[in-house]
């Protein structure tokens, strides 16, 4: 199914992902015309892929030329709060490059997320606590919208172990204000990384990537930043 918005530019199709051993999720593939590259994006712990910062990121990125598939968790899709286990979430990230790439067979694909989402797909990149034996075939680099390198209030880099073991470049959007992902922290991991990594600072950002009324900039103007960046990053690689 086609769901248009009024003078909605980018339709977004209806589709569904079925999880191994745990059933359907729906997802969202919004492809606009002309599409150089794909984007499976998956939401962060506490909202769907329909928050608005999912569906207005999404459209920024149709704005830049990307398409993207979103998706649900399994424990959204059921209305609940509390995420899956570590083994569900990157089962479910499997599944849903799977599916993308069966929808959208012609275009490179790129994968990552907000929050959670990103991490999950990293780990199920890397295999590590979740049971995988890690790497997803297709997948050419990794996107992480805000990080969540440790819980607020506790700095640390334990969440990113991990990504040592990632084969991939990936790129970082990272707030100046984010409390899930000192800068410093964040900065010397990528500087760890190495070349694999690419670290793109909003700065006044939060975690969910608003600014301050001070700052001069909308939360419109920080997708529109977010939206350009991955797609510099991408383009550079596929070149």
């Amino acid at each position: 199914m086609t769901v248009w918005k009024p003078g909605d530019a980018h339709p977004t199709r209806s589709l569904t992902v079925e999880v191994p051993t745990v059933g359907e999720v729906d997802a969202l593939l919004l492809r606009p015309n002309a599409a150089r590259w794909l984007l499976v994006l998956a939401h962060g712990a506490g909202a769907g892929m329909h928050h608005p910062f999912m569906d207005d990121l999404a459209r920024a990125l149709a704005d830049c030329g990307l398409a993207t598939f979103r998706y649900q968790f399994p424990y959204l899709q059921r209305q609940e709060k509390r995420p899956d286990s570590a083994r569900v979430l990157t089962a479910s990230v499997r599944a849903a490059v799977a599916a993308a790439l069966e929808a959208v067979s012609d275009l490179p694909l790129f994968a990552g997320g907000k929050s959670l989402g990103g991490r999950m797909t990293s780990l199920a990149c890397a295999g590590d606590a979740s049971g995988d034996t890690g790497g997803i075939p297709g997948v050419r680099g990794l996107v992480f919208v805000g990080f969540p390198l440790h819980p607020a209030g506790r700095p640390g880099r334990q969440r990113a172990d991990h990504l040592a073991h990632v084969q991939l470049p990936m790129l970082f959007l990272q707030g100046t204000r984010d409390q899930l992902a000192d800068p410093a922290l964040m900065s010397g991991l990528c500087a760890d990384l190495g070349p694999a990594a690419t670290l793109h600072v909003v700065d006044g950002a939060d975690h969910s990537f608003h600014v301050l009324r001070r700052s001069g900039k909308t939360d419109a103007d920080i997708l529109r930043e977010l939206a350009g960046s991955i797609a510099a990053w991408g383009d550079a690689l596929l070149r």
